[in-house]
């Protein structure tokens, strides 16, 4: 049980929207707002999620600090 417990950490929950904040210039994101898909396991310290944004027919998984509340 130990990855719920890491889990329990993540601030965002499935479904939630959110805005998606690459951390490279060039990386490319058709649409900044996303859905959290998926909370995955916390590595390298980071936690992790698997989104889909509205216009992209992939989903991605990126660490938390690409990701911010919608206003």
């Amino acid at each position: 049980m130990c990855g719920v417990r890491a889990i329990s950490n993540h601030k965002f929950r499935v479904g939630e929207t959110v805005e998606f904040k690459p951390g490279r210039m060039g990386f490319p994101a058709a649409s900044r707002e996303c859905t959290i898909v998926r909370l995955l396991p916390i590595e390298g310290g980071n936690n992790l999620y698997r989104i889909k944004c509205v216009t992209e027919a992939f989903e991605r998984v990126v660490p938390e600090a690409q990701l911010a509340e919608r206003a």
